[in-house]
């Protein structure tokens, strides 16, 4: 019977690479996968009527990429734009369809190695984001890291009701502002 060192045992846990940000504060990070790089945040095409998630649109070399706020995606206030502010450029799936789409985020901090048993499970009570949003949790020094699944917060249904909200939301305003 042989016996496994710890240094063996570590080989063989699968590793997983992602890109961690901040956000108001906060430590997020996405499968490195699914980045296809950062930029620095260039002139923003303003969109009439679009969600108010969606800041407007990029051309990326000669491509229109939508530009989503990753903070009011999360139901934070808008990104405030600053030297460290970035646009993480991504692939995702929606429905059957790969998309590329660009997200605000406050900034980029480092790509980071996490092996699937140092993953722990997305907390239950008192979440301040939606569930379907998290992965998991890594904890790094003294700090937790959301890891986020991106083809939830990016899926057509939440789109659309994000988008609904919105439209309820501009809808209860101008009835607001036209009863003063």
């Amino acid at each position: 019977m042989s016996v496994i060192s710890e240094k063996e045992a570590e080989l063989d846990q699968v590793m997983h690479s992602f890109l961690s940000f901040t956000l108001d504060g906060e430590f997020f990070a996405v499968d490195v996968k699914k980045v296809i790089e950062i930029l620095e945040v260039p002139a923003i095409t303003k969109i009439p009527l679009a969600p108010k998630y969606l800041s407007g649109i990029i051309n990326l070399r000669g491509k229109v990429l939508p530009l989503v706020d990753t903070k009011v995606k999360f139901g934070l206030e808008p990104v405030e734009f600053t030297v460290d502010t970035c646009v993480i450029v991504m692939e995702i799936k929606i429905e059957d369809e790969t998309i590329q789409i660009g997200t605000l985020v406050d900034s980029v901090l480092e790509v980071m190695e996490v092996a699937d048993n140092a993953i722990q499970p997305s907390p239950s009570v008192d979440a301040k984001y939606k569930l379907e949003f998290i992965r998991g949790m890594y904890r790094k020094d003294d700090d937790f890291i959301l890891l986020l699944n991106l083809d939830e917060v990016f899926s057509i249904e939440e789109m659309n009701f994000l988008q609904d909200q919105n439209i309820e939301q501009t809808d209860a305003q101008d009835i607001k502002e036209q009863t003063k």
